[in-house]
């Protein structure tokens, strides 16, 4: 089945003026911002920009296909999508801004995102879901009992600084955590900002605390939202949020279906499902109830033992991480060892859940 790959070598020849921005544009420019732009992209605080083409060269120019290959990551293949942007009517005359990467370990927080410059007379401006540092993981995991992420506030003083005093009318999006991110950043940014946003794309993005969405800013934006997940999303359905989530269709299985390259395509628009996956439900419902047996200030404690444990073992990547399995498995079992019996049976019960819905997809995998 079709991909956003595929809508590019077939729709790409057609301009904004014929056929206006949908949400397959919007998937593309949140795939894109997972590239490593330093160095290539003007950072925040400058006008400057460069072009689509002008990013693709210098890109590549640094960068091998083998390199980004030997990469262990769903996203790795996202500076590839440059090559086709470039040759399309559509995005070639596309420019890119406000590039910024940080990773800051006293505040537990991973951002990055990127400003793009569209034909059409308006901006797009994209989170980065989380990448493979530990330290984005653990602040995925900090939204289970903080009011609000150093990221989300990073990400509406962002979309603030970005867009103030620029005309154009702007859409905001993300995938995975950055999908979070443009919500967050939507409610909650400059309210001149705010007045001009035209949409907010949310693919397969974590919802939030019931404190957030009880709030007046983000019931303004909640209209303007729109929730893409796939049938057997795990990461869209976690926390809560009041949207209402379009189902699209995969090409993978279980948990890989969160790989937006995966998302089927047809036209302008996505390949719809009947809804969510049984298995989907039922995690969704045992993670839900998981989380919200505990306690605030008890969510915290776990979260902030367990990834001690994680960061004990040196690493500071899910890839180290998978080069020291046993050493892992030691410091977590400590780390189990030291809750209580109710709070050690629902921890083992999430992941063995969690274990099944794996072992399914690998097993349906094989037998492709």
């Amino acid at each position: 089945m079709a991909n956003i790959i595929d809508y590019l070598q077939w729709r790409g020849d057609i301009p904004f003026s014929v056929d206006p921005f949908n949400e397959v544009d919007n998937l593309i420019l949140s795939e894109l911002v997972y590239t490593d732009f330093s160095g290539i992209v003007p950072g925040v605080g400058t006008r400057d920009t460069v072009t689509i083409t002008q990013a693709c060269e210098a890109f590549f120019s640094v960068h091998s296909e083998e390199e980004l290959m030997e990469k262990v990551s769903s996203t790795k293949v996202a500076p590839f999508l440059m090559r086709y942007l470039t040759e399309s009517k559509r995005f070639s005359s596309m420019r890119l801004t406000g590039y910024v990467d940080e990773i800051d370990k006293e505040f537990q927080s991973q951002f990055a995102a990127v400003t793009y410059l569209l034909d059409d007379g308006t901006i797009f401006v994209a989170f980065r879901g989380t990448d493979s540092t530990i330290v984005g993981w653990k602040e995925d995991f900090n939204m289970s009992f903080l009011y609000q992420t150093h990221g989300q506030m990073q990400a509406a003083e962002y979309l603030s600084r970005q867009c103030r005093g620029m005309r154009r009318g702007i859409r905001v999006g993300g995938h995975s955590k950055g999908g979070n991110f443009a919500v967050y950043a939507a409610a909650f940014c400059d309210k001149k900002v705010k007045n001009r946003i035209l949409d907010v794309y949310s693919n397969d993005g974590p919802g939030f605390s019931h404190a957030i969405m009880a709030s007046e800013d983000y019931q303004e934006i909640l209209p303007k939202v729109k929730s893409t997940i796939p049938e057997s999303s795990i990461v869209g359905l976690l926390l809560e949020n009041e949207l209402e989530h379009q189902v699209v269709k995969s090409s993978q299985m279980g948990a890989m279906q969160h790989d937006a390259m995966s998302w089927e395509v047809l036209g302008n628009h996505f390949v719809l499902a009947d809804g969510l996956s049984q298995s989907s439900i039922k995690l969704d419902k045992t993670l839900k109830h998981w989380v919200y047996s505990l306690e605030p200030a008890e969510r915290e404690v776990f979260v902030d033992t367990l990834f001690a444990a994680l960061q004990a073992t040196g690493a500071t990547t899910l890839e180290e991480l998978q080069t020291g399995k046993l050493e892992v498995f030691n410091e977590v079992t400590k780390t189990l060892t030291g809750l209580s019996p109710d709070k050690q049976r629902a921890f083992r019960e999430v992941f063995s859940q969690l274990g099944r819905a794996i072992r399914k997809t690998n097993s349906k995998n094989e037998k492709k």
